[in-house]
């Protein structure tokens, strides 16, 4: 059997094997379980029995053996991670004097960086600004979806036919030839005025594309300010290039966003930005 991760939640590999052929043989005794499992017979009953003291296994008559029911053992493993994890988080804390929010990070591996983007996404409580295309739209829009659902703001630029339509939502004016120019796809997330996502996924290399990550305050701000701007360029858009009228639906638009102008943003630093129009 390969390594498996499994073995290191306070289970050793002789243990998981054991378990893993009861899951298939049982009920089953120690001599069919060494011959299914590979653990030599005679540590099999030593191996048993520590099952028997955490509770993974069952002795039954006639020296008979059946396994802990699966989501029970997974719900086990889970709890003792959970644990584990908040006694490191303890430990981390307690060591921590000051966090640095100045320091901008670099994610690479797209599998990753989405993972990120949803768990800002979840973790929203006032405003979102995103800037996605279709590709990364299709990961994200549901996360989007119940963020507004619970409501957060999420104010959505779409690099392209939005796939999910939301209460602030434009299509940024010439997609196609902007991912041209860039040879890639740009993903943007501000989660309330503290976090930001920002990058580029490269064509063809997305998963060696690195895409940054930070609580910088400024970068945050500069990022947001963009975004909002990109809203702005398609009211001036649709007004100058298309030749048509603002409806009731851009002007409510343009008042939400012109009411998120930098000059309202709390700085988490404590001071106020004086721009914005």
């Amino acid at each position: 059997m390969a390594q498996t991760p499994l073995s290191t939640l306070g289970l050793s590999q002789s243990e998981l094997k054991t378990y893993m052929a009861l899951l298939q043989h049982a009920p089953a005794n120690g001599s069919q379980l060494s011959r299914h499992s590979g653990v030599p017979r005679a540590n099999i009953y030593n191996i048993l029995e520590a099952l028997k003291r955490n509770g993974m296994v069952a002795e039954l008559q006639g020296g008979l053996y059946t396994p802990l029911p699966t989501d029970e053992f997974m719900g086990r493993m889970r709890r003792r991670v959970d644990a584990d994890l908040a006694a490191l988080e303890k430990q981390i804390n307690a060591a921590t004097k000051r966090p640095s929010t100045e320091t901008i990070w670099t994610l690479k591996g797209y599998d990753d960086v989405i993972a990120k983007a949803k768990e800002m996404i979840d973790a929203a409580k006032d405003e979102l600004y995103v800037l996605l295309y279709p590709p990364e739209a299709r990961h994200l829009d549901d996360h989007l979806v119940n963020a507004e659902k619970r409501g957060v703001d999420v104010k959505y630029v779409s690099m392209g036919p939005p796939l999910t339509p939301f209460k602030y939502q434009v299509v940024h004016p010439g997609t196609q030839q902007v991912q041209t120019a860039h040879a890639g796809r740009v993903i943007d997330v501000v989660r309330d005025k503290t976090e930001i996502l920002v990058g580029m996924f490269e064509a063809g290399r997305e998963d060696q594309s690195p895409i940054n990550w930070a609580r910088n305050h400024w970068f945050v701000m500069a990022l947001r300010e963009t975004i909002r701007h990109d809203f702005f360029h398609y009211l001036i858009y649709k007004i100058l290039d298309l030749g048509e009228e603002l409806n009731e639906d851009d002007k409510t638009l343009y008042g939400a966003i012109q009411k998120d102008a930098w000059a309202n943003a709390e700085n988490v630093g404590g001071t106020t930005g004086k721009r914005g129009i």
